[in-house]
């Protein structure tokens, strides 16, 4: 029973250490003049879009890049996140 105890105590503070690792982590993501900075969990940082594309004046184009790039950076900081989980618990399973 201490044992199990010990465990999930250890178990907490790698998820807790993991937690403080993924916000601390930043992805960036450029796309077609836009550029996006996530952190590994997932909160978007900055979005700076070039000046060429808000001159455009094409609204709907500028949306669709914007929704491209975010789901970029989102991507890469999933696995991103998934690959640092993998290499802090080699053994757990499903990772």
């Amino acid at each position: 029973m201490l044992d199990q105890v010990k465990q999930l105590m250890e178990m907490k503070r790698q998820a807790d250490q993991m937690k403080r690792e993924l916000d601390a982590m930043q992805v960036e993501h450029e796309e077609r003049g836009i550029n996006v900075v996530v952190t590994g969990a997932q909160t978007v940082c900055s979005i700076n879009i070039d000046d060429t594309l808000v001159a455009s004046g094409n609204k709907a184009e500028l949306e669709k890049e914007l929704v491209r790039c975010l789901n970029g950076a989102i991507k890469k900081a999933q696995l991103q996140a998934a690959q640092k989980m993998k290499d802090l618990m080699p053994g757990f399973p499903g990772l």
